[in-house]
């Protein structure tokens, strides 16, 4: 049977904006689960959140309400000395692979520092984790004498990926990391996760603004959309019976290799996002939908459970209420 490993109960993060006149609300009353051995993509535009429900998660910013429970403990009442004890069960891989290195230590010191904090072992035996670490991403021993600059974009997210599994954590949150690197080196980036996430059990959380590769990575998938989830099921439910006006719009989006792809038509919505530091009364998606209602306008959609279905899918609209 499997087990749950992280748990976020109504997790809200709030920012004071530029000169302090404002509040940006980031993360508003987000609740998952991900149980072990899992991959739950996050997906959604830009700005909607998700790079900070990632730090909210792990307690790498501190959420301004909200539950966070890895393994049942809840990392939101956790002491500092307790936390950093926890940190080695949960790691995070950056979306820049240029800015998370240290460009002025070595990739052997970069790769073994986790394991020096956490007292892995003496120094030959960290050498050899180092060593091996690199072989599992694939790069050549002769890499830890070398610093990041020395590397291309797909080279140096290895050397963050090494890092981040180096304490062998029970939970990986990758920030888009594949994003920022061109098309052919983000497939071998992919499989190289795919491969670790058998070979070492993991349980992860993909962020990403791109369905294709989510659909290629995910289990379960978590739709956001201005510091909301309105949608969240599993990944061949999501792809082939969406219900959220926005999912909808999204998966219209994904382009189709195929010139004779007669399917359904791209749905294009109005405007910009709202801002996040005065988010629309009511539904946050009603600016931009065609299928708006009264009650969207001034009532905030529950979460809501859809019935008859043997896979749990939740959607956060009005049409379903």
């Amino acid at each position: 049977m499997t087990t749950e490993l992280l748990r976020a109960e109504n997790l809200t993060k709030y920012f004071s904006s530029m000169g302090g006149k404002g509040t940006v609300h980031a993360v508003e009353n987000v609740s998952l689960r991900l149980m072990r051995k899992e991959t739950l993509g996050v997906v959604g535009e830009s700005g909607c959140g998700k790079s900070t429900l990632a730090r909210v998660l792990l307690r790498l910013i501190e959420p301004t309400s909200g539950k966070v429970f890895l393994e049942g403990n809840n990392l939101c009442e956790l002491a500092p000395r307790n936390l950093r004890t926890k940190r080695s069960d949960m790691q995070l891989i950056f979306q820049d692979s240029y800015a998370s290195l240290d460009s002025r230590q070595k990739i052997g010191s970069i790769v073994a520092e986790p394991l020096i904090v956490h007292r892995f072992g003496d120094r030959k035996k960290c050498r050899e984790r180092v060593m091996k670490l690199l072989e599992m991403v694939g790069l050549e021993p002769e890499a830890a004498a070398r610093y990041p600059h020395e590397f291309s974009g797909g080279q140096r997210q290895r050397v963050g990926i090494a890092r981040a599994i180096a304490l062998e954590p029970k939970l990986v949150i990758a920030d888009e990391p594949v994003s920022a690197l061109d098309v052919s080196i983000q497939s071998q980036v992919l499989n190289l996760l795919v491969d670790l996430r058998k070979q070492l059990g993991l349980s992860m959380i993909f962020i990403s603004h791109d369905l294709a590769v989510v659909e290629h990575l995910c289990n379960k998938i978590a739709v956001m959309y201005l510091g909301e989830i309105v949608e969240m099921t599993d990944c061949d439910t999501l792809f082939s019976d969406p219900k959220h006006p926005y999912t909808e719009a999204l998966l219209s989006a994904i382009p189709r290799p195929d010139p004779m792809y007669h399917g359904s038509k791209r749905i294009t919505l109005n405007g910009d996002i709202p801002s996040p530091e005065n988010p629309p009364r009511g539904c946050r998606f009603h600016t931009r939908c065609s299928r708006a209602m009264a009650a969207c306008e001034t009532v905030p959609p529950e979460e809501i459970w859809i019935d008859g279905s043997d896979r749990p899918h939740m959607v956060r609209c009005h049409l379903y209420s």
